[in-house]
């Protein structure tokens, strides 16, 4: 008898572990989600802010972009889904007029909270003579809208 009251003493931590183990498999799963998503976001945040904040588009081309923001993050982005053509900053020949390479735009991560997104931007349009900005976006039904530009720096 006392046997019999045992074996379901002994079942418990089994079961436990089974949960336990089922809400790990849960939460790696939303961590994959998340990180799959964001690339996404994060290439349609800057294209956004590239098309409705510095007007880039076909009549006017952007500069070479600089070096993304943050060591660990370089989202691949298919520009010309978005209508958008980037050189890359490190692309420009070493025999290409040096004010060139004075010529660049540049993305920070964005962050993303329950309302859209914010992101930090800069431009260089020659030697000092660049800006920053620090632009809100909000996500819509088919694509993200800048809401406000801030900004933050002047050279």
């Amino acid at each position: 008898m006392r046997a019999l009251a045992i074996i379901p003493a002994l079942l418990i931590p089994i079961f436990a572990g089974v949960g336990s183990c089922a809400s790990s498999m849960e939460q790696a799963s939303a961590k994959q989600s998340a990180s799959v998503e964001t690339p996404g976001n994060d290439c349609a945040v800057m294209a956004a802010v590239s098309k409705e904040h510095y007007k880039f588009g076909p009549d006017n081309p952007p500069p070479p972009l600089k070096g993304l923001g943050e060591p660990g993050w370089r989202p691949q982005c298919d520009w010309s889904k978005y209508g958008l053509s980037f050189t890359d900053y490190n692309d420009v020949p070493p025999s290409t007029d040096p004010r060139q390479r004075l010529k660049w735009v540049e993305f920070k991560q964005p962050r993303y909270d329950g309302t859209g997104a914010t992101i930090e931007t800069s431009i260089m349009h020659g030697p000092l003579a660049g800006m920053g900005y620090t632009c809100t976006l909000r996500s819509g039904i088919a694509a993200w809208t800048v809401t406000e530009c801030k900004v933050a720096w002047v050279s």
